[in-house]
């Protein structure tokens, strides 16, 4: 029987390759060809996966697996419950392992590796638990509150709260349910986000509300992902939903959210300039059609949808009735000079990195801009590949890292936010990275050492993960190294590092933007809270 460690150590400059990615390693080797060594190479190997998510991944695994002596190969197929077959190599590769699995949990015995679900990072949470009710909201949020209390309490019972991302939006808006719930008895608030990071935001943040606020015992949903709470016995308390679970149960059969709607009397939609598309209309119009006395109320720090399209800003200002609620105080022109120079949010300095090299815009490449909601993909796969741009990046980054404890990257690809991890690992840094493709235990894993009070700088690199959804409020710099014309995407990257020191956070922080010749982009986060006023008048 052989063992991880000495399959790693078998690994040639091929198979190494193949588990960091060669584009990682061909920008470390124009960085310092003489970190290129098979021990660094296994070090950098392990330090950016675990020996778990190596092994979970097919990839990876098929690497690995392909290292072993022929023996150990047919070894492992019997024990894995297959019959003897005269290519082991081949069979192993054949061989689906699923999370959690009997054959998972013999693969991993076989190499002497513990089962993901010892890591202590890893929470569980029943799909239904039960929670009992110091919880004070800052002055402007209380005012926020009490307006918007007011609005849904009279028809048409639905408006927007519009705060700037670390503001206190979920936190304010768990004192309108908390006092809905109290109220209205037995009653149920269904709370809908599209990510899993914003729905566990909600659900936890509500536990910690309700301990402090509530005035009996209810319960908490989780129906999102693995999640999969008993709708049907749910009668009194919060329930929070992912849209695209809702969404396709709710295409499967009408009837699931026609009866959720029977006992609904509050909705929320979070990161609500989303809420007039297709899954979400599905789910709410049937809601509405259903009990048109239940409340709605949006929240997002960006009221629009576009940049430029006031048709669609217009058609979300009317599903929300035209009512915002916002941030007002006497003697600041807007909300974002109040709360920085109060400490809520850090003071941000923005600064360009441009780079005029790489991939010619063309004509037609403009054309595709300017007719696509955001960086047509193919662009975006372009400039992630592009080795100059990316020593720009890794440098600009080593040089903030020398001055601040959390640092956050939104690459333009998976693939990019992968590369440029490993790069900054490689040069000595402790860099992540969270996309789509991390597996469970690395992603909670990376986040949590993040989010740490740790004194080691570290960088997160990630993409379409961590906009919305995401707390840590030490971090003081974010590196936009993807382009957008969206100002929603913007404003939300930008949000992550801004948290004031009367939030935990930082009285100033870094934002650098990588700006790259003939596309478009922004530069001031204030643009993006100041720039639908007129839709909403």
């Amino acid at each position: 029987m052989t063992s991880f460690s000495s399959l790693l150590g078998r690994a040639d400059e091929s198979a190494l390759q193949e588990l960091i990615g060669r584009p990682a390693l061909q920008l470390i080797g124009l960085l310092d060809p003489t970190y290129l060594t098979p021990g660094n190479m296994r070090t950098l190997a392990v330090s950016l996966h675990s020996p778990a998510a190596l092994l979970q991944d097919p990839s990876s695994r098929g690497v690995l697996t392909d290292l072993m002596t022929p023996e150990d190969a047919a070894d492992l197929l019997r024990v894995l419950g297959f019959r003897d077959d005269p290519e082991p190599y081949r069979a192993l590769r054949a061989v689906r392992v699923r999370v959690g699995s009997y054959t998972e949990s013999k693969l991993f015995e076989f190499l002497g590796v513990p089962l993901p679900l010892d890591v202590d990072e890893v929470e569980t949470h029943e799909p239904l638990d039960t929670v009992r009710g110091d919880y004070a909201l800052f002055d402007y949020q209380r005012s926020v509150a009490s307006r918007a209390f007011s609005l849904i309490e009279k028809d048409p019972r639905r408006l927007l709260v519009h705060m700037p991302t670390g503001a206190g939006k979920t936190r304010t808006t768990m004192h309108l349910i908390a006092r809905h719930l109290t109220y209205k008895e037995p009653t149920l608030v269904l709370w809908l986000a599209y990510s899993d990071e914003l729905c566990e935001q909600a659900a936890s943040e509500f536990e910690k509300a309700w301990r402090c606020l509530g005035n009996r015992d209810i319960s908490v949903g989780r129906y999102w992902g693995s999640y999969d709470a008993d709708t049907s016995e749910f009668r009194d308390g919060l329930l929070v939903a992912g849209l695209s679970k809702v969404f396709a149960r709710t295409k499967r059969s009408i009837d699931f959210i026609a009866r959720l709607a029977d006992k609904t009397s509050l909705v929320i939609i979070d990161e609500a300039h989303q809420a007039v598309a297709e899954s979400y209309r599905l789910v709410l119009d049937t809601i509405f059609s259903k009990r048109p006395d239940t409340a709605l109320i949006g929240l997002t720090a960006t009221p629009g949808r576009t940049w430029d399209n006031i048709d669609a800003d217009l058609e979300l200002a009317d599903f929300f009735a035209r009512q915002k609620v916002g941030i007002q105080v006497e003697g600041y022109p807007n909300a974002m000079e109040f709360l920085i120079s109060e400490g809520f949010l850090a003071r941000p300095a923005f600064e360009p990195l441009h780079y005029d090299g790489g991939m010619e815009i063309t004509a037609q490449d403009l054309r595709d801009v300017a007719k696509a909601l955001d960086i047509p993909e193919r662009i975006l796969r372009t400039l992630a590949e592009d080795a100059v741009r990316n020593l720009h990046i890794v440098l600009r980054v080593e040089r903030l890292m020398e001055h601040h404890d959390r640092v956050i990257l939104f690459a333009a690809t998976v693939q990019h936010a992968e590369l440029l991890a490993a790069v900054l690992s490689a040069r000595g840094h402790d860099a992540a990275c969270v996309t789509s493709r991390s597996g469970q235990i690395d992603r909670k894993r990376a986040i949590s050492r993040f989010r740490s009070n740790a004194s080691e700088p570290m960088i997160i690199c990630n993409y379409g993960v961590l906009t919305t959804g995401f707390d840590a409020p030490r971090t003081s710099a974010a590196v936009i190294a993807r382009p957008t014309k969206s100002l929603v995407l913007y404003s939300q990257m930008v949000g992550r590092a801004i948290r004031g020191p009367k939030a935990g956070g930082n009285a100033e922080a870094t934002i650098i933007t990588v700006t790259d010749r003939g596309l478009p982009g922004f530069g001031d986060v204030g643009e993006a809270f100041l720039n639908w006023e007129d839709v909403w008048t």
